[in-house]
């Protein structure tokens, strides 16, 4: 390949990757097309990018930008996969594809987080991590927790305050109607002429 086919191809390769500051390296050498083909198909269902490039060139495309940590040292064609909702989900959903017995010899290779280079257990240990919906969750209950326990705090004794007031207004309300029962007037009540 002539140097200026390798730089057209580089060039290619950075204005695909432009903006990208998060990518995991995977490797997909020895699938079939049609397995290729559905696992693209599977990984663009779901918001997933997939580019096979050679890893000199990647370098060579990445060169002063936050991915260029992710191919020092890699050896090799590589696969880039970039997308999804954040890196952890992106992360998790390559961790399944690098466990799932039905995709053969797809495998984690690394990436780069934040401008850190991640090995393959790295990735794996931020695919437990909690995805963004999973932290906005996480979130909102801490910030409503401190409102929800202030008012349990109020409400407690006003409730049991209440109960107690139904209680003991309930239970003249059934003096007054045994009384009232029995032909006697109540106590409280003034006799009758």
């Amino acid at each position: 390949m002539s140097k200026y086919v390798k730089d057209l191809i580089a060039q290619d390769v950075a204005r695909r990757l432009k903006g990208v500051e998060n990518c995991l390296l995977v490797s997909v050498i020895g699938m079939d097309s049609s397995s290729t083909v559905n696992l693209r198909r599977d990984l663009r269902s779901k918001g997933i990018n997939l580019l096979v490039v050679k890893n000199s060139l990647a370098r060579r495309a990445c060169e002063g930008t936050p991915l260029a940590p992710a191919f020092q040292g890699v050896k090799g064609t590589t696969a880039v996969i970039w997308g999804s909702e954040d890196i952890v989900a992106l992360a998790k959903e390559v961790t399944r594809l690098s466990d799932d017995e039905t995709v053969k010899n797809f495998e984690t290779r690394g990436g780069v987080l934040d401008g850190e280079a991640l090995t393959p257990d790295k990735v794996k240990a931020i695919s437990k991590w909690p995805n963004r919906q999973e932290q906005l969750s996480i979130v909102a209950g801490q910030i409503l927790s401190p409102g929800a326990n202030l008012s349990a705090a109020l409400l407690g004794p006003g409730g049991l305050l209440a109960s107690q007031l139904k209680e003991k207004a309930g239970g003249e309300n059934a003096d007054a109607s045994g009384d009232a029962a029995s032909g006697e007037p109540a106590a409280s009540e003034p006799p009758s002429a």
